[in-house]
């Protein structure tokens, strides 16, 4: 449970609210807003009636694509931001003060955008009030659990999610101004000014604010955030250390298979469950992903071993123990960023040999990915080649496909085709 610092007994003043309203209610003149491709995806939904969420980690955009939408569509909107510390007194009883307020400073309006709503408690009736009386309604949060839970409860099927993450490499390439050609007409020096991009977009990731500063203070402080008041205070937690020991190995072992007993045996604490629980708060708060292995048996894919991958590159590196070694581990978290960004289902296989990623739609897997720096040596060749093929034949696929950092062709192996592509090229498609 996240305990809130707040009286709940006491109700913020009247006065000081109206001029911090007043004041988050000024749109801001902010230049070179880098536009985010989910923002076409969300304005699909402007006439609709839904209550339009969109979460993601701290820092990834969320307020900055949310302002952009307002000013863009909605410059007759009104807007609050719970994250900020001044709403430290601000409770459910508040939300009708806090309309009155807005009334009377602006009119009536009937466009709302909400920042981390979910730091109120009963902030989902107050949300359905709104929409019940034919409000539009956007919200961003950080919390994933929260969000889901309170959303399930109250405002079943008024509400459509999306996820932000950070930049993707399209995103990044338009923060540096960068145009990028069609396939066909892409030439020698495009690649390779592509290729710069894309080495030094594996190195710093997709923050906007450490892509613009490169300052590795910033990414520390943002990982101090999400620890202490996304995870240690909104569930309570008391073994700081251990929850440290589980990230540190996590981001030092991103794309590799982890096992709850070993972490219970490496942090000292009594019980895996309670493993379990730490890594949920952490993908709760958007830090990390598990995939599981895919098998028919459901009970078989519980009870497997996931792999586990972090949202960022530069926070892994940040975070975590790196080896020259690891490369391929890095290029393979990029991919994994990607598949969530397409809202694929993601598993990873391992029945004779292991691929790296199979992809369900519905029923049925429909896709085979394995990701590798390099297959310039025979042994790498051919251990990608299997796994992928093992997969392949599995789930009755014709078509695979391996990403390197850099080479393109194709191999016909029976009735298999085999697609091998430059990864930066698949992450313009």
């Amino acid at each position: 449970m996240f305990i809130k610092n707040r009286n709940p007994n006491k109700n913020m003043n009247r006065e000081e609210l109206k001029q911090l309203l007043i004041e988050q209610n000024q749109i801001k003149a902010t230049e070179n807003i880098i536009k985010r491709d989910l923002e076409t995806t969300i304005c699909n939904y402007e006439q609709d009636k839904f209550i339009l969420i969109i979460s993601g980690i701290r820092r990834c955009g969320k307020s900055t694509l949310m302002e952009d939408i307002r000013k863009k569509y909605h410059a007759q909107s009104y807007y609050v931001n719970f994250d900020d510390e001044r709403f430290i007194n601000f409770n459910v009883d508040d939300f009708k003060i806090m309309h009155e307020v807005l009334i009377e400073l602006y009119d009536e309006i009937d466009i709302f955008f909400f920042d981390e709503i979910q730091n109120i408690n009963g902030w989902e009736r107050f949300v359905r009030r709104l929409h019940d009386a034919d409000k539009k309604i956007y919200i961003t949060g950080s919390n994933a659990s929260m969000l889901s839970r309170e959303l399930g409860t109250h405002l079943t099927g008024r509400n459509i999610n999306f996820t932000l993450y950070p930049f993707s490499f399209k995103e990044f390439l338009n923060f540096k101004n960068y145009q990028v050609k069609t396939d066909k007409m892409i030439t020698g020096i495009d690649k390779s000014n592509i290729k710069r991009y894309f080495n030094e977009f594996i190195e710093k990731g997709g923050f906007p604010e450490f892509v613009k500063t490169e300052k590795v203070e910033y990414l520390k402080a943002l990982y101090e955030n999400i620890l202490y008041r996304d995870i240690i205070t909104r569930y309570n937690l008391k073994n700081e250390k251990a929850l440290k020991e589980i990230i540190y190995f996590i981001s030092s072992n991103i794309g590799k298979e982890v096992s709850f007993n070993n972490l219970k045996n490496m942090t000292g604490l009594t019980s895996a469950t309670t493993i379990k629980e730490y890594i949920e708060y952490m993908e709760n708060s958007y830090l990390t992903f598990l995939v599981p292995r895919f098998d028919i048996s459901l009970k078989k894919q519980i009870y497997a071993n996931k792999k586990i991958y972090l949202i960022d590159t530069a926070l892994a590196n940040v975070l975590g123990f790196r080896t020259s070694r690891d490369y391929g581990r890095i290029l393979e978290n990029v991919v994994f960023l990607e598949l969530k960004r397409r809202n694929k289902e993601i598993y990873y296989h391992k029945r004779k040999k292991e691929c790296d990623f199979v992809i369900r739609d519905g029923r049925y897997i429909t896709m085979a990915i394995q990701v590798t720096q390099n297959m310039d040596d025979e042994n790498t060749k051919n251990r990608e080649i299997d796994g992928l093929l093992d997969a392949m034949n599995s789930y009755d696929l014709n078509e695979g496909l391996i990403l390197t950092e850099d080479e393109e062709k194709e191999i016909k192996i029976n009735t298999k085709t085999i697609t091998i592509k430059p990864i930066w090229k698949w992450l313009l498609e």
